[in-house]
């Protein structure tokens, strides 16, 4: 599944813009402060509620402060075009939300939680669902399949929002000085969402995709929570 995910990535074409590749519907996963939180849906050909199909869920970057689900418009339809259920998602960012990256990793279990739990109404194999995202958008990814604590007491715990696989690219890895993020938390709160500082054995397969001249998010991090991921037996 995951292999497959990350080839068929690579196989969009580049310089098209958000606005051609339309999800074919809109859904609502969350709703908060009288905000609802939208899975933007893209849905491969012949889709029928009795399919066990794979599903992705994509997060948007922008540092926890903006950002938009058109972000992986191309990539989810690519997916949709080849047989998965695709899905970019909603979360609240603190420039027009004022929110903190603590109610950004709430809102991605959130999605990934809905999409299991209306798996048999989509279609969707409830253990074939795959995380994804780039930069603060990969760290919401990495955080659903990593971080085990902070899901609020009003959240569904009937259905896991730990996906099945994560497929992530450039994503922040370590939320201290030596990564990125830092300033968006109290000291005392660096390593809580910090996926290097949680990485256990049993966590789901990963594919992490970053660049070495990337100035912003430290390729090193990618190494290092890749060093950390392998010493504990995961793939």
């Amino acid at each position: 599944l995951i292999i497959r995910c990350a080839a068929l990535l690579f196989t969009s074409a580049l310089g098209l813009s958000a606005a051609e590749f339309p999800p074919d519907r809109l859904t609502t996963f969350k709703t908060v402060d009288g905000l609802e939180l939208k899975l933007h849906a893209f849905e491969p050909a012949g889709l029928k509620p009795s399919d066990r199909r794979a599903a992705i869920v994509f997060f948007f970057g922008g540092g926890w402060s903006g950002g938009e689900a058109k972000q992986f418009y191309q990539q989810a339809r690519t997916l949709a075009e080849q047989g998965m259920v695709a899905f970019s998602a909603d979360y609240r960012v603190k420039s027009r939300n004022q929110t903190t990256p603590f109610e950004c990793v709430h809102d991605a279990r959130a999605a990934i939680r809905w999409v299991r739990a209306h798996a048999a109404e989509w279609g969707i194999d409830p253990n074939q669902i795959v995380a994804s995202g780039g930069s603060a958008g990969g760290h919401l990814a990495a955080c659903t399949a990593v971080i085990v604590d902070g899901d609020k007491a009003s959240e569904n715990a009937t259905f896991s929002s730990v996906p099945n696989a994560l497929v992530l690219f450039n994503p922040v890895l370590d939320t201290t000085e030596k990564g990125y993020g830092a300033k968006n938390f109290k000291a005392e709160q660096q390593t809580t969402l910090s996926p290097c500082h949680h990485v256990r054995p049993g966590l789901v397969p990963t594919i992490v995709f970053h660049g070495t001249a990337d100035k912003t998010v430290p390729f090193e991090n990618a190494e290092r929570f890749t060093r950390l991921m392998r010493a504990a037996g995961n793939t």
